[in-house]
């Protein structure tokens, strides 16, 4: 009787583990950190001291890339920046004496204004005193930024622009106009040419 009932537990025992073969173990899932782990984890990491004679390798790093070319900066253009200036003006009505754009300009003022604003310069305050400045220039070398000069009351100089190109040149005409671009070549402004002045900032 007692064999029989060792036998029968034996192929009880055998008949059950393939059930627990079949069914692989999982760890029942534990999302909470004890304070053990968290100490643990706090606690400061120290690497162990190299092996004597070791030396760490040499690591070199090539760029496969070509190296980027960085453009030059932007050459100083006075000039441009002159007729940008003067450019804006346009229209600001001709007061004597005036020297800001909220009260107008007369001739001089406009011209000091414009190198003033646009270069940092400041020129003497009226045409006759900016005629004596910078170098002279023959009226088939002007460029862009040159002054102009005429004389408008008597021989001697007493109205003063600033070139732009192509016989063009930009200024505060008289009383009663507006600042304007007229040309070298009318018959006024010819009759009453007097000659070109490149101020120094120009003559690089």
């Amino acid at each position: 009787m007692r064999l029989t009932r060792t036998t029968a537990a034996v192929f009880l025992f055998a008949s059950v583990i393939p059930a627990f073969a079949a069914t692989p173990w999982v760890p029942t899932p534990n999302c909470e950190i004890s304070d053990q782990a968290l100490e643990a984890l706090s606690l400061p990491i120290e690497l162990a001291a190299p092996a004597p004679g070791f030396e760490p390798a040499s690591l070199s790093f090539e760029s496969s890339q070509t190296p980027v070319e960085i453009p030059a900066a932007t050459s100083y253009a006075p000039r441009e920046m002159l007729v940008e200036m003067a450019m804006k003006l346009r229209d600001i009505r001709y007061r004597r004496g005036g020297r800001e754009p909220s009260t107008g300009f007369d001739c001089s003022g406009f011209v000091q204004y414009v190198f003033a604003q646009a270069l940092g310069i400041d020129l003497p305050d009226n045409s006759i005193s900016q005629a004596e400045a910078g170098v002279r220039v023959a009226r088939n070398d002007l460029k862009t930024g040159d002054l102009v000069f005429f004389h408008t009351r008597g021989k001697g100089i007493s109205h003063v622009g600033i070139y732009l190109d192509n016989g063009r040149f930009i200024h505060s005409p008289s009383t009663g106009k507006r600042v304007r671009v007229d040309e070298l070549g009318d018959q006024y402004w010819a009759r009453h040419y007097v000659g070109a002045r490149r101020p120094e900032v120009l003559s690089s």
